[in-house]
This record gives structure tokens, C-alpha cells and sequence, in this order.
């Protein structure tokens, strides 16, 4: 909970300062840009066969990664949320997921989460090393693309979910209230 609140505390003191903020910002919820997100993270999924067949296999992870970022993207606009930080963007997605105001798999918000512990590793790390590698090609890559595709596949489902229900999603009060920030 407290990281969650500095996200938004630290972004309105940067924003206050003239300075781009790296947190989270409430906004007003944008169906708009949520769709648009979500067209994006669909692209990227194909870009990922385009990849593939052209073996750019270091691009791959990139691309599943972003998939998956996206989507998160897609639930913040819908919430009305405006972020500028991996780290606060899985901080919020939990937050949203274990009060009940979404329905997101665990393992969605693992796989963008940034460590800092080097033992803890996510797709961050996945995306840095085949990125930043010498290779081109990859076994690694090769041999688990179809989970991967699938894992992306489910991600968009449940997005998708999220996004296009009826009911507007809404912020806890305490965050929106600007007193207690």
C-alpha cells in the first residue's frame, strides 16, 4: 500500500515541479485510449510471428513483453490512470487485483514486475537479455514461444475482459482525495 501511494505522492510533487513525473497520475478514465492500447498489444503479438519467421529471435522477448505491458496500459486508461513507471504500473495492477476491482492473473503482473534482488527475475530481464545479447538467434526463445504466445493470448483475453465491461472501474477515494496525498 505504501508504494502505491509514494507512485502517486511522488508523481504530483514532480508534476508540481514542472518536472515529468515517473508514477502514476489520475486522469480521466479514456475507453479510447484503452482500446487503443489494447490494438497495440494485439499487434505486437503478431509482430512476434513476423519475428519468428524472419528469425529476429532477439526481438521476440521484447515484443512479449510489451504485449503484456500494454494490456496493463489499456486497464490503467480505463481506470483512469496515467503512468510513467513500470515498477508503479504492477504496484497499481496488484493493488486493483487484490482489492477485488479486477480480475487479472497473478502471473501477468509478475511477468512486468521490476526486481531489484539480482535472484528475482521477470520478463524485464528476459527483454534486457535477449535485447542487449550478442545473439541473434535463440533456442531459449524457440523453445518456449508457444507458452509464451499463449501466455500473451490469455492477457489480451482477460484485458479485453476488463476493459469492455459495462460498469466504469473506480479508484479507492483515499487516492483521489488530494488532502491525504
Amino acid at each position: 500500500m505504501k508504494e502505491i501511494k509514494d507512485c502517486f505522492v511522488n508523481a504530483i510533487k514532480d508534476e508540481k515541479r514542472g518536472q515529468k513525473h515517473k508514477g502514476l497520475l489520475i486522469i480521466k478514465p479514456d475507453d479510447k485510449t484503452a482500446r487503443e492500447y489494447l490494438d497495440k498489444a494485439k499487434i505486437n503479438l503478431q509482430l512476434c510471428d513476423l519475428f519468428k519467421e524472419q528469425g529476429f529471435d532477439y526481438k521476440i522477448p521484447e515484443e512479449w513483453f510489451y504485449t503484456l505491458y500494454y494490456c496493463t496500459l489499456a486497464i490503467l486508461a480505463k481506470f483512469g490512470i496515467e503512468s510513467r513507471s513500470q515498477k508503479c504500473t504492477a504496484f497499481f495492477l496488484r493493488y486493483a487485483k487484490d482489492n477485488g476491482l479486477i480480475e487479472y492473473d497473478n502471473e501477468f503482473i509478475e511477468r512486468i514486475t521490476v526486481y531489484r534482488a539480482k535472484e528475482e527475475k521477470s520478463d524485464v530481464d528476459e527483454r534486457e537479455k535477449a535485447r542487449y545479447s550478442s545473439s541473434i538467434k535463440s533456442k531459449e526463445i524457440e523453445s518456449k514461444y508457444n507458452y509464451m504466445t499463449n501466455i500473451c493470448k490469455k492477457a489480451i483475453s482477460q484485458c479485453e475482459d476488463i476493459i469492455f465491461q459495462i460498469k466504469n472501474l473506480k479508484l479507492l477515494r483515499n487516492y483521489m482525495n488530494k488532502e491525504e496525498i
